[in-house]
């Protein structure tokens, strides 16, 4: 909700951001990015936060042994998918 400052101002209130960093990407993975952003219209935040959680749910199931599988439905081929 809108707030008023002292001056009178309207003021938003911005959720509080937990952490911030910086990062340096090889070109290949800025070139992906990129492709996602395209393809998706989602920010680099939006897209990176979505990545370090797809990421940390895959190596939590992989740690008790779970296996992570694409399945092509058209042709019902399955693939493994091993992240190290």
């Amino acid at each position: 909700m809108p707030a008023r400052s002292a001056d009178g101002a309207i003021r938003t209130q911005q959720p509080p951001v937990a952490e911030r960093i910086t990062v340096a990407l090889i070109p290949k993975v800025a070139e992906e990015l990129q492709r996602l952003q395209d393809r998706t219209n989602l920010s680099k935040t939006d897209l990176t936060n979505r990545a370090i959680t797809l990421y940390e749910y895959i190596n939590a199931q992989q740690s008790v042994g779970r296996e992570v599988l694409i399945r092509d439905p058209a042709t019902g081929e399955t693939r493994t998918i091993l992240i190290l």
